[in-house]
């Protein structure tokens, strides 16, 4: 018997999402974005200059912070203080790779972007949904940078998004949610640019394995996910046709 989803979704159909730029007064760039549940807060802020091992390079510098707010989940999380776990670590890693795909840093010049995402409610999907609204909120930034005269041009040059697929009873689901998630015999993480080329791929099977023909399956999904997920990522910039050049 089929897994039948606890919001009636079709096994490839996305979670109602959205993108609420502007969403803080002071970062250059923020959104709230909400996939589902799922509400992430992304912000970016600008720094002059770079880490030492990029000095002198003329080269800029991407970085990212992810954490989770204690009231993010059904039952209260410490906050994270002086030592991060071993997840946030790995998510904010994360966040900061796929991000860093999406910039020509020659073009940044010696400057330091820092990407904040803090869930605000989590009903899983919070990391790829930072990826996601992280770049929202990277476009927007690099929006007033030039507004203000700060670069001369963009340096947004490929697309970058990420969903969760999981297989149920051996079948694919595209966009898990908590209880599909906690369920899930193998689930995937994957992060692609607008051109349908993998940045990432995190899977892992939590009860048994999975096949080649599963992991295509997989992979398709993704796609299809990821593509929606593209457009509404550039209905939400409004001076995406000027700000994007496609490298």
């Amino acid at each position: 018997m089929a897994w039948q989803r606890p919001d009636g979704r079709k096994p490839s159909e996305l979670r109602p999402h959205s993108f609420y730029p502007n969403f803080t007064r002071f970062a250059p760039g923020s959104v709230l974005a909400k996939c589902g549940d799922t509400q992430v807060l992304c912000t970016v802020s600008v720094a002059e200059g770079v880490p030492k091992f990029l000095a002198g390079t003329g080269q800029g510098w991407l970085t990212a912070e992810y954490r989770m707010l204690p009231s993010a989940t059904q039952k209260r999380q410490e906050r994270e203080l002086m030592k991060l776990s071993g997840r946030t670590q790995e998510i904010q890693r994360l966040i900061g790779r796929s991000l860093r795909a999406a910039l020509d840093f020659e073009v940044l010049g010696e400057r330091t972007l820092m990407v904040d995402t803090d869930v605000l409610q989590a009903d899983a999907g919070t990391r790829t949904m930072a990826i996601t609204g992280g770049f929202v909120a990277l476009a927007h930034a690099i929006s007033q940078l030039l507004q203000q005269g700060v670069l001369e041009r963009s340096p947004l040059c490929r697309q970058i998004a990420a969903i969760s697929v999981g297989l149920l009873q051996g079948e694919p689901y595209l966009d898990l949610n908590y209880i599909e998630d906690v369920s899930a015999e193998v689930d995937f993480n994957v992060v692609m640019n607008h051109k349908m080329q993998i940045i990432e791929v995190q899977g892992t099977a939590e009860e048994g394995s999975f096949s080649r023909q599963q992991l295509n399956q997989i992979l398709d999904f993704s796609e299809q996910g990821i593509q929606q997920l593209l457009t509404a990522q550039r209905n939400a910039i409004s001076d995406w046709n000027t700000l994007f050049i496609e490298n």
